[in-house]
């Protein structure tokens, strides 16, 4: 379209957008439609898209232009060639004011604002050559007054610099700019806020823009001040003077080369040399007095203080120890930053760095007769003060009288150190605030040192906000850090030999467990020994006695431990340790009163059950044990049982724990035992529960660090070592499990929907415990109806030949027994939590395989379990006598008994506890076990076994960190989430 008519283009700015704004007009007085505007003026202009990225205004009657668009369209305008235009005059006079400013953005004839800056903004200005004219003649062309017009251009340029340099094309000019500005930013800021700056300039616009880099200075040399220590004077040279103690720190300079730092002349506060035989190289004669005139000028706008009161326009050549610390910590920022070098003493960055101390230095550690140390977890520590200033360790009374000198900075044993009164006054009040018992407990030292990793015992707040920080360490003496090693670092525990009287050969990994116990006991300190099942708690405790006896004579130490496996003790004891005088404590005709006396006087070892722990504490508890063992210490997780409460009556000098797991279900189950180990150690139960059960049962944020704090501080204290260990190289088989999945016949499915819709209905209503009560009651019937409903019918007489055909689990058990036996012939262990359970599968297996088959319960006594075991392990009997299939009730026969005699092992309903399932299995799968073991878990589908299974799998990962799992977690489901678990699914209920 070629326009005929004339159009009057207009550009005008705009204050209030800061943008342009372009439009246009017909003779007729029309404004041009936009659309119009974009094709008449910006078809050619690549810039701003062909005029497609122009915004419009807010009336569609005219286009805007940024101030950078602006000067790259207006320098050089392309409208269409067939538009008749006509440019208004103040359109003209920017056309030519933007081709100045091209040109100055190209040739960089700008400069940083200094003005802006000290505003606290960035901005940009003129800064065109002296002999450049055509700038203000283009200016007074123009309807603005001269310094309008100039100050308009500035304003113009300012925003279109910002812009540019976001812009591609600016990329490099901007990379060069960022860091200075940001670097003066930060500087200017801090000056600010600490008064520095004021009304009147305290820099002059050139040194300014030197100070950023943006002006280079040309001069040949660098004019640096250097502030000199009084005591050991040291040139830049590396001369030292001769030590002065009444001279005062002083201010000088050093003019060095620029091109050779190693060339340089020293002279004195006001431009004196100071070695007249230093030559001035000849380059710098004409300007070098003028210089360091003009750097003294700079140095005292910068820094009054630093005026000398006798002589105005002087520097002070000599600083009392207050203005040296002045000088240091904020006059040295403020002369940096305008562009002043500074030699600072070399030692200053050492000692900003450094971190003050408050050390309470132990005191040596008493001893008995024997030589060894006297420890315990309630043993007292004397500690002395120590103060750490960097390097320089000071006791408390050198501290003190240093601290009535009141200097900030000291010269002491070669070393400069720092003394801020806030850090003197933080110091004082620590020392105040812990120093009223004067005594530390091992249960302190450890409880603070361990969980950290390394010396920081705590850091206390400082009173005030801008006091120092610092932190309270504990240095340990001789025998607190070989406790403190052996406890982090097994490894470093001295190996025990050969042990006297053991009739085996310890397992590297066996040794190293026996050296630790004895370790602990020399310390006073309990542990707890938690290997795997089968990896030989057992004969680690024994070559213990053994080793104590032989090291200090005969005493009696007491095992408690389950019923079930008093005679699998008495066996091992007899076996590997027959140089043991052992007395059995058990049965009605146990020995009481005087007769005990003297059989325990007489004895190395005391064993006895946990209830007659209980039922005998008044006798138990008024001897004196060398040692006190525990095997299956979980037996007392629960600290306020009769039992525990009773076993925590018992004195003995050292107490130890064996079990394979120290928690089963709560993180209070450990503190239990360890609480017992060493009474304190971990707090009260009730610290114990607020610090870290609550926060890392419920889980979140933080549960897996406080997990790891625990862990730190239970670890050194529990001994642990698994089977597949690498280091353990135990050379067992191999051990797999299957899940064993089965169906519910239609008279469980009815059962079972009965219980769940009753328990739906109860819960409703329910809160608290009786919910907790609700739920946990319909687990057990529900897991029963899963076994057999016989189980949960309690039927008096079971037809055990229609009893397979009432449960899925007990027909599929059958059929795995009777193809293992076609197969190996191998024994087999079947684990049930239910005692009725157990008496139904002995009877059913018997009638159906036509084989002996064994049941252990709690309600057995010793000579019967003891006979049923050796039944089992002995290969050696006719086949009518030996019984290759074992029933066992899971917390009677689940810990302590070794029958690797079986290959197969059945959990014929879950207890839904790992820990302790893995403990059943190991009752085949340990050391003497010569066949790979076969794990069966039998699930029933559809039902809240196969759930929870699948849930127990995924919630794993924490509990093997360092907690159990058990049962509680699911009284605490929502009605909702009960409903889901619980559900009945139909299609795995048989026809």
């Amino acid at each position: 379209m070629i326009y005929v008519e004339m159009i009057y283009i207009r550009v005008e700015w705009s204050p209030s957008s800061g943008q342009f704004v372009c439009s246009g007009e017909t003779e007729e007085a029309n404004l041009v439609e936009e659309a119009e505007l974009r094709k008449l003026l910006f078809a050619w202009h690549e810039g701003s898209g062909y005029g497609l990225q122009l915004k419009a205004t807010s009336q569609k009657q005219g286009l805007l232009l940024s101030p950078y668009l602006a000067v790259d369209y207006l320098a050089e305008p392309r409208p269409l060639l067939h538009g008749r235009l006509v440019w208004t005059n103040e359109a003209l006079w920017l056309q030519q004011l933007a081709k100045l400013l091209r040109e100055v953005m190209a040739k960089r004839w700008y400069k940083p604002s200094y003005t802006c800056w000290r505003e606290g903004k960035s901005g940009w200005k003129l800064d065109v050559p002296e002999n450049w004219r055509q700038l203000l003649e283009v200016l007074e062309a123009g309807d603005m007054r001269e310094a309008e017009a100039y100050d308009f251009a500035e304003t113009w340029l300012n925003l279109a610099m910002h812009e540019y340099l976001a812009r591609p094309e600016g990329a490099e000019v901007s990379r060069g700019w960022e860091g200075r500005a940001e670097a003066h930013a930060d500087l200017l800021k801090g000056l600010k806020d600490s008064g520095a700056v004021t009304a009147n300039e305290w820099m002059l616009e050139e040194d300014w823009l030197t100070a950023i880099g943006w002006r280079e200075d040309t001069t040949p040399f660098r004019v640096c001040l250097q502030l000199v220590e009084p005591y050991a004077e040291t040139y830049v040279d590396g001369s030292t003077s001769a030590k002065d103690d009444a001279a005062e720190w002083r201010l000088r300079f050093v003019v060095q080369d620029r091109l050779d730092s190693n060339r340089f002349v020293e002279m004195n506060a006001n431009g004196t040399r100071l070695h007249a035989q230093q030559l001035i190289p000849t380059a710098w004669l004409p300007m070098l007095n003028d210089k360091v005139s003009e750097q003294i000028a700079k140095i005292i706008r910068v820094c009054p203080r630093l005026e000398s009161d006798y002589q105005p326009g002087k520097l002070s050549e000599g600083l009392s120890d207050d203005e040296a610390w002045t000088f240091l910590t904020t006059l040295s920022f403020q002369l940096v930053g305008a562009g002043i070098s500074l030699f600072l003493p070399s030692w200053w960055d050492d000692v900003q760095r450094q971190k003050p101390q408050l050390r309470a230095k132990l005191k040596s550690t008493s001893h008995s007769r024997s030589g060894k140390p006297v420890l315990g977890m309630d043993h007292l520590l004397a500690y002395d003060w120590r103060i750490a200033l960097g390097r320089v360790v000071l006791a408390e009374h050198e501290f003190r009288e240093l601290a009535e000198q009141k200097k900030r900075l000291i010269y002491l044993r070669g070393k400069w150190v720092q003394l801020d009164p806030a850090l003197v006054d933080q110091i004082k009040a620590a020392m105040r605030q812990m120093g009223k018992k004067k005594t530390l407990s091992i249960q302190e030292v450890l409880g603070m040192y361990l969980p950290e990793g390394g010396e920081v015992i705590e850091e206390l707040p400082a009173p005030r906000e801008k006091a120092v920080p610092f932190q309270v360490r504990v240095e340990l003496n001789r025998h607190m850090q070989a406790l403190v090693k052996g406890l982090q670092k097994t490894q470093s525990i001295p190996q025990i030999g050969t042990v006297e009287g053991l009739q085996a050969e310890l397992r590297p990994y066996q040794r190293e467990g026996v050296s630790w116990l004895l370790f602990l006991r020399r310390m006073g300190l309990g542990g707890c020994l938690a290997d795997d099942m089968g990896l030989g708690k057992t004969i680690q405790y024994i070559a213990y006695l053994l080793q104590t006896k032989a090291e200090e004579g005969r005493a009696p130490s007491l095992l408690i431990c389950p019923t079930s496996v008093l005679g699998n003790w008495q066996k091992e004891l007899e076996r590997f340790a027959p140089s043991l005088q052992v007395h059995l404590h058990y049965g009605p005709q146990r020995l009481r009163g005087e007769f005990l006396t003297e059989a325990v006087r007489r004895a190395d070892l005391v064993i006895t059950s946990y209830p007659l722990a209980l039922s005998d504490v008044d006798e138990l508890a008024q001897m004196e044990w060398r040692s006190l063992c525990l095997d299956e210490a979980q037996n007392i997780k629960n600290a306020y049982t009769k039992q525990a409460v009773a076993i925590r009556t018992f004195t003995a000098q050292h107490r130890i724990a064996l079990t394979g797991t120290p928690m089963e279900n709560r993180l209070t189950e450990l503190w239990s035992i360890m609480d017992w180990l060493n009474p304190g150690y971990l707090g009260s139960r009730s610290h114990f529960q607020q610090l870290y059960v609550g926060p890392i049962e419920k889980g979140g944020d933080g549960a897996a660090e406080l997990a790891l704090r625990v862990q730190r501080l239970v670890r050194p204290f529990v001994l642990r070592r698994v089977k597949k260990d690498p280091a353990i190289r135990l050379s067992l088989p191999e051990k797999s499990e299957v899940k064993a999945y089965v169906a519910l016949t239609p008279e469980q499915g009815a059962l079972y929907e009965t219980v769940v819709q009753r328990l739906m209905e109860k819960l409703d209503d329910a809160t608290g415990i009786e919910k907790k009560g609700l739920i946990l009651s319909a687990l057990t019937k529900l897991k029963m109806i899963c076994d057999h409903p016989a189980l949960f019918l309690k039927e008096a007489e079971v037809v055990h030949r229609r009893a397979a055909a009432r449960s899925a689990k007990l027909a599929r058990l059958l059929e795995m027994l009777d193809e293992l036996r076609r197969e190996d012939g191998g024994g087999c262990l079947i684990f049930t939590q239910f005692v009725r359970m157990g008496a139904l599968l002995q009877a059913v297996l018997q009638q159906e395989l036509g084989e002996p088959v064994q049941f252990l319960h709690g309600g057995l006594g010793k000579a019967e379990r003891d006979a049923m075991v050796a039944r089992f392990q002995d290969e050696a009997l006719p086949a009518g006598e030996r019984s290759r299939i074992f029933v066992l009730s899971l917390k009677a026969g689940g810990t302590g008994l070794n029958l690797t005699a079986a290959n197969h092992v059945f959990h014929f309903d879950r207890w839904w506890n790992p820990a302790v399932e893995n403990q059943a299995t190991d009752r085949a799968f340990r050391i003497g076990q010569t066949r790979d073991v076969q794990v069966h878990k039998f699930v029933t589908l559809g039902t809240l076994e196969e759930r929870i299974d699948a849930m127990i799998a995924r919630k794993q990962g924490l509990s093997e960190l360092i907690v159990g799992s058990g049962e509680s977690w699911i009284t605490e489901l929502s009605t909702g989430e009960l409903r889901e678990l619980f559900a009945l699914r139909r299609e795995w209920v048989e026809e």
